[in-house]
Formats: structure tokens, C-alpha cells, sequence
């Protein structure tokens, strides 16, 4: 497949930072908008799937719990897809699970249906669609990349500002059944952005080029390298697994309040148009922190510490939700929403910007398949847990508590990682190119002298 091209040799090809590249942008933020944005706006048919189904709320929560695990957990499978078949066919593919599990959901008549359909069969969908654009993403853009990785996240608040208010619609109108039917019908968007995935290809050598060098490189030629579907020695570099270890902390409560936050306005007796209102507040301010956040990561300054600015962020998200915990009016929701959105958008736009800067491009589409894998079992725990927790206390302060603890934790780690093992390590790779530059300029400088002195 023309994707493969890509995959087998990124570094041979170099990114364009623009041209096709935007549309491939454009194409990533409708996908990252799917993938974070349903998981929560499912929510909005919580209220109806409890009496639907009569089940609790940790139940329900399960929901958007499979959905990320399957985003997450299907890492691997989805890296072993990409550098085989390649980003596009592998994302056409994904666009039509998306949608079936949707439109299967709809004839659901128990919450293990729901289980199967809403969150195995789409959850695996987003994430054959997710993943591969991210990847394409990578190999478009290099001297841009904060900025465009902070553009394609924004895609996700952007999504959840037409999803919520969206799916509550058709909730009134057509109820649950009706609106996850429709839903289905709108994920088969992915396949057109599937489609946007063009690989790059290598600059064609000139003819007589390769007829001059192809006698005395047949045997290269006849052996090439053969490609790992699964790179694991990313295991091997101390950055990759202090991001893993920080990451898997803190996914176990950063999706929690998103989840959890309309079921509280609704608690405290507000409209369920109100109550949804207050995610749209939410991914309205998350739409402009992303880019936001992508411009300052791009600072030439700041991106060499881009692990410290997603350190703050992470400390800003957990101590938002800390604070939140106390909040028992609507006004009070709506600031914890304007600050959960800012905190929350810089989290978004930074987190796979640090672990490209960590891996690099070649080993990428294999580490953040991994991570993601690694990151599944906090998300499958995470917002059942927190709807356990729930359940059994009745107070929506506990779950706010224990999601700001996790996200302030994983902070710590990655910082304090990066300061006593990432940094250390990295001084040398650059140590070594700069004096593989200095031996290159010392090496032409006589070859220029001797010229010129020929001439003469």
C-alpha cells in the first residue's frame, strides 16, 4: 500500500511543514476531535441509559471507560497495522468500525450490549483512526510540529462543544436509541479523513545516478533492511519510561471530571440544558488553550523544555480539580469549568509533542503504541473508580479529590525524572552531533582549499 512507503523509512523523507501537510492537519483535528471528544459526550445519555437499564452510575460509566481503554489498549495493534499496511487503509478501515458500533448500539437491549458496541467495536474504530494520524502528523511536520500538534488537539474541545449540546438534541428528539443511530451516520467522517492520509514518498533519484551507483550497490539493494512492525527497545530509553509511568498516573484521574461534571450539575438540580452547557464552557476555553499552548511549546526557548511546561500543566489540572471539589453552586462549576479547560487544553496539546521530543521520529509510531497500551488499565480504572467511589459516598467532592491527587502526582514524577535521568541523557546525543557537524565543516574546508588552489 502507498502508506508503507512511508512507514518503512520516515527519516529518508523530510517534512514538508506545510503544502499537503495542512490538509493532513485538517484530517488529524476531525480525528482527535472524535476520539477525546465521544467519550465524554456519550455522557450526556447516561441519565436516560440508567433508567433505560436500571443500573448505578458506575455501571454507565464503564461506558466511556471502554471507549478509552480500547483507544488506548489498542495501541500496539494499531502500530503493527500502520508500518504494514500504512496510515490510510488502516484509518478507511477504522472509520467503518466507528460507525457500525454506533449504529448497532442503537438496538441495544442490555448495558453489556452498550458494552460491546458503543465501547469495543467504536472504541477500537477511533482508535485505528486516532493513532495512524498522529504518525502522519509526525512525518508532515518537524520545525512546526508544537504548533501543529497544539492545532490537531484542539480539535478535541471543539468536537465536544458541538457533540454535547449535539447528542442532548437528539436525546429530546429522538431519544437515546435515535441519537446514537445518528451519531453512527456522523463517524463516518473518519473514512474522508482516513482518505487525507497521503504518504510521503522519497525524492526520485536522477537516472543516471543510479545507473552509475547500482552496479556497486546490487547487494545492498537485494537486502534490504527488514522493518520491526513493533520497535520494544523504546523500552530501553530511561525518557520513554519515566513519560509512561507519569502518563499512566495521570490518566487515572484526568478524564474523570469531564465525565463526572454534568451528572453534578444535574445532582445540584440544574436543567439538563444547563448541565450540558457546562461541558461547551469547558471545550470553548479548550479550544483556544491548545494552540495556545502549541505557539509557546514552539518558542525556541521553551521547546527544549517542553517536559517542564507539561509538568506545570499537569500540577495547574490537578490542583484545578482539588480546589473544584469544594464548588456546590453553578457559577462556582462554570469557573471550575474555564479553569479545568485551560489546564486541561495545555495537558492535551503537549503530551505527545514531549514524547516525540523524547523517542524521535523513527521510533514514534511504535513508542506511542506502547505508551498507549500502558496508559489503557489506568483508563479502564479511572472513571469506574471514581463512579464506584461515587456510589458509595454519595459526595462528588471525593471523586474530585482523588482525580486532582493522581494528576498532581504524575506531575511530580515527570519532572523530577526529567531532571535527575532525561536531561543527563540527552546531553550526549547532542554532544556527538555537534562534533559530527564541526568534522564535516573541517573535512570540506581542505577539499575547498585544494580546489582553489588548482584554479590558480
Amino acid at each position: 500500500m502507498g502508506g508503507a512507503v512511508v512507514d518503512d523509512g520516515p527519516s529518508a523523507v523530510k517534512a514538508p511543514d506545510g503544502g499537503w501537510g495542512w490538509a493532513v492537519l485538517t484530517g488529524c483535528f476531525v480525528i482527535t476531535g472524535f476520539s477525546y471528544a465521544f467519550p465524554k459526550a456519550v455522557s450526556v445519555f447516561f441519565k436516560e441509559l440508567i433508567r433505560e437499564f436500571d443500573v448505578g452510575y458506575s455501571e454507565t460509566a464503564w461506558i466511556s471507560s471502554i471507549l478509552l481503554a480500547m483507544l488506548y489498549g489498542t495501541g500496539p495493534l494499531c502500530s503493527v497495522l500502520v508500518n504494514k499496511f500504512g496510515c490510510r487503509p488502516v484509518m478507511i478501515i477504522g472509520g467503518l468500525f466507528a460507525s457500525l458500533g454506533m449504529i448497532l448500539a442503537s438496538f441495544a437491549t442490555s448495558i453489556m450490549h452498550i458494552y460491546l458496541t458503543t465501547g469495543v467495536v467504536t472504541g477500537l474504530g477511533l482508535a485505528l483512526n486516532f493513532q495512524p494520524s498522529l504518525i502522519m502528523l509526525n512525518r508532515y511536520f518537524s520545525e512546526k510540529r508544537p504548533l501543529a500538534n497544539g492545532l490537531a488537539a484542539a480539535g478535541s474541545p471543539v468536537a465536544l462543544c458541538c457533540l454535547s449540546p449535539l447528542g442532548q438534541v437528539l436525546q429530546d428528539r429522538f431519544g437515546w436509541r435515535g441519537g446514537f443511530l445518528i451519531l453512527g451516520g456522523i463517524l463516518l467522517n473518519c473514512c474522508a479523513c482516513g482518505a487525507l492520509m497521503r504518504p510521503l514518498l522519497p525524492p526520485k533519484k536522477p537516472a543516471d545516478t543510479e545507473e552509475s551507483f547500482g552496479k556497486g550497490d546490487q547487494g545492498e539493494k537485494e537486502a534490504p533492511a527488514k522493518k520491526q512492525l513493533l520497535d520494544f527497545s523504546v523500552f530501553k530509553d530511561r525518557g520513554f519510561l519515566i513519560y509512561t509511568f507519569a502518563a499512566s498516573v495521570m490518566v487515572l484521574g484526568l478524564f474523570v471530571p469531564p465525565v463526572f461534571v454534568v451528572n453534578y450539575a444535574k445532582h445540584l438540580q440544574y436543567g439538563d440544558t444547563q448541565s450540558s452547557l457546562l461541558l461547551t464552557i469547558l471545550g470553548f476555553v479548550d479550544m483556544f488553550a491548545r494552540p495556545a499552548s502549541g505557539v509557546v511549546a514552539g518558542l525556541k526557548w521553551v521547546r527544549p523544555r517542553s517536559v517542564y511546561l507539561f509538568s506545570f500543566a499537569m500540577i495547574f489540572n490537578g490542583c484545578t480539580d482539588l480546589i473544584g471539589s469544594q464548588v456546590s453552586t453553578y457559577n462556582g462549576l462554570v469557573v471550575f469549568c474555564i479553569f479545568f479547560g485551560i489546564s486541561y487544553g495545555m495537558v492535551g496539546a503537549l503530551q505527545f509533542e514531549v514524547l516525540m521530543a523524547i523517542v524521535g521520529t523513527e521510533k514514534f509510531s511504535s513508542a506511542i503504541g506502547l505508551v498507549l497500551l500502558v496508559e489503557a488499565m489506568a483508563v479502564l480504572v479511572g472513571p469506574p473508580g471514581a463512579g464506584h467511589l461515587l456510589d458509595s459516598t454519595g459526595k462528588y467532592m471525593y471523586v474530585f479529590l482523588l482525580a486532582g491527587c493522581e494528576v498532581t502526582l504524575s506531575a511530580v514524577i515527570i519532572a523530577v525524572g526529567n531532571f535527575l535521568c532525561i536531561k543527563k541523557k540527552e546531553e550526549q546525543p547532542e554532544a556527538k552531533m555537534e562534533m559530527a557537524v564541526m568534522t564535516a565543516e573541517q573535512e570540506k574546508q581542505p577539499l575547498g582549499e585544494m580546489s582553489s588552489r588548482r584554479l590558480k
